[in-house]
C-alpha cells in the first residue's frame, strides 16, 4: 500500500478535492490542501513503510498505537490538530473534520478498486488505525478551540453588560448626588421638582440593582 500511495498521491488528493467541493458551500482551501489530506497522506505512507521494514517503534511515533493509547502526540496527531484547529477557523462544522479524512478514505478504496491493487489485513488496519487517530485529534482539537471561542465570547459579552451596567448606575448615582447637594444648599422641599429628581435617580438605581440580580439568579440556575 505504501507503494500504491506514493504513485498515485496526486491522484488521490485530487479526487479529496473534489469529494469536498461536492459538499454544500465547500471548497479545498490552499491551506488545507498544503497542510491537511496531504500531509497525512504522506505520514501514512511513512507509517506503512515503518511496517513493512520491520520498525514498528517508528511506525508509532509517527501515527500513534491504536485508540490513541499513549502520553504524547504522534507527527500525525501534531499534523491533525493543526487541520483541526484550521477548519473551526474557516468556520466549518465538525462533521466537516470527519469528511476530510473519511473523503481520502474513500478515494484509497475506490482508486485500488479501480485499479484491482492488492492490500493485505493489516495495511487496512494500519489505514484505519491512522484514521481513527488523526480523526480522534483533530475532533478534539477542534471541539476545544470552539468552546474556548465560546468562552471568550460568553467573556466579552459579559464584560460589555457589566460596563453597561455600571456606566447606567453611575448616572443614576450622580444625578442623585447632584439633586441632594441642590437640596441641601437651597434648602429646598423635598416635594419639588429637585425631590423629584432625586427620587427618580433612586428608583432608576433601585430597578438596575434589582436586575442585575435577576440576571445573577437566572443564570445560576441555568447552572444547575
Amino acid at each position: 500500500m505504501s507503494d500504491f500511495l506514493a504513485t498515485n498521491r496526486d491522484d488521490l488528493i485530487e479526487r479529496c478535492k473534489a469529494k469536498v467541493a461536492r459538499r454544500p458551500r465547500r471548497a479545498a482551501t490552499p491551506e488545507q490542501l498544503t497542510n491537511g489530506i496531504p500531509i497525512f497522506l504522506k505520514q501514512l505512507e511513512r507509517t506503512l513503510q515503518a511496517e513493512e521494514d520491520g520498525q514498528p517503534e517508528k511506525s508509532l511515533r509517527i501515527s500513534g498505537a491504536s485508540g490513541g493509547d499513549q502520553p504524547n502526540l504522534s507527527e500525525m496527531g501534531v499534523t491533525a490538530t493543526a487541520h483541526g484547529k484550521q477548519l473551526l477557523e474557516f468556520g466549518f462544522s465538525v462533521d466537516q473534520v470527519v469528511h476530510d479524512y473519511g473523503d481520502l478514505c474513500q478515494a484509497i478504496t475506490d482508486l485500488a478498486f479501480e485499479l484491482e491493487a492488492p492490500f493485505g489485513i493489516e495495511e487496512f488496519r494500519t489505514l484505519n488505525r491512522c484514521l481513527d487517530n488523526a480523526i480522534a485529534d483533530a475532533v478534539t482539537e477542534f471541539s476545544f478551540q470552539r468552546d474556548a471561542a465560546i468562552d471568550r465570547q460568553h467573556d466579552a459579552e459579559s464584560n460589555e453588560r457589566m460596563g453597561f451596567l455600571v456606566h447606567e448606575l453611575r448616572n443614576s448615582l450622580s444625578t442623585a448626588v447632584l439633586a441632594l447637594s441642590a437640596l441641601e444648599l437651597g434648602t429646598l422641599p423635598i416635594s419639588g421638582a429637585t425631590g423629584a429628581i432625586l427620587k427618580r435617580s433612586l428608583a432608576a438605581l433601585k430597578t438596575l440593582i434589582d436586575r442585575a440580580f435577576d440576571d445573577v439568579r437566572a443564570k445560576a440556575g441555568s447552572r444547575t
